[in-house]
């Protein structure tokens, strides 16, 4: 290798982005042992990239048995939903360089659902929860023969409860959840509002009676997690105290 060769490859590694990163795993798998261990993985990455990124790494490079849940990795999907560093976020939105590179990255399941292997916990109370507050637009009469017209005003009411991607973020960073499995959680009444402020909708007062159940909204205790851990930026909290005064008063 020429001199100067030599001088191209040392420049460039001199410019590298890369730098190590050490992600510590929480790790299960109930065919191995009952209790889950930590684990370390020593990745190179840009700072720039993603945590999705390094489990990628980790995935495809290092330990094949890693085992979480990614779909699209852009924010829309809501599937990497996972702890890092003690907070609930999307894996694939949060970056390398804002979650301080230099100590350890923290990764673990969400809380409040059962682990079934790794960052995977079983989701289905979840969307039973989901299913149970009926989150779809309910009308009596005939079919319309044209599209349901809707003013600007109207739309904005409940724009943004729209915006949920039932990642769980929010509803298994709520300690009420943690300790009783059976509260609604955040996102099903978010998901509630989505239709109960609806103007086209009719079962706004069904939906109510549902979350007016002793394991519906008035176990909330306003304690803002779920605002903070949304990654859309839901003002979920909001959300839950319009629907209490909306039982309350009845209107909506």
């Amino acid at each position: 290798m020429s001199t100067a060769t030599l001088d191209k490859v040392e420049a460039e590694s001199k410019a590298s982005p890369y730098i190590k990163v050490t992600f510590r795993i929480r790790r299960f798998n109930p065919e191995v042992s009952a209790e889950a261990t930590w684990q370390d993985f020593e990745v190179d990455i840009d700072p720039k990239e993603r945590v999705l990124d390094g489990l990628h790494k980790i995935k495809w490079d290092m330990d094949g048995t890693l085992t979480f849940r990614r779909s699209c990795a852009h924010g829309i999907c809501g599937s990497d939903a996972m702890r890092i560093n003690g907070r609930n976020r999307l894996a694939c939105k949060t970056l390398i360089k804002d979650i301080n590179p230099a100590k350890p990255i923290t990764i673990e399941p969400i809380k409040g659902l059962t682990v079934l292997k790794d960052l995977v916990v079983d989701m289905e109370p979840f969307f039973q929860a989901y299913r149970d507050v009926m989150p779809f637009l309910i009308t009596k009469g005939n079919e319309p023969t044209r599209e349901r017209l809707q003013s600007a005003e109207d739309r904005e009411r409940f724009d943004d409860t729209t915006k949920c991607i039932l990642c769980a973020a929010c509803t298994s960073s709520c300690p009420v959840f943690w300790n009783d499995g059976q509260y609604f959680g955040p996102a099903a009444i978010v998901n509630a509002h989505r239709f109960i402020f609806d103007s086209r909708d009719e079962a706004g007062e069904q939906r109510l009676e549902i979350l007016n159940d002793k394991d519906g909204v008035w176990r909330c205790r306003t304690t803002f997690n779920c605002t903070d851990a949304c990654p859309r930026g839901i003002e979920v909290t909001k959300a839950i105290q319009e629907v209490k005064r909306a039982l309350i008063t009845r209107r909506f």
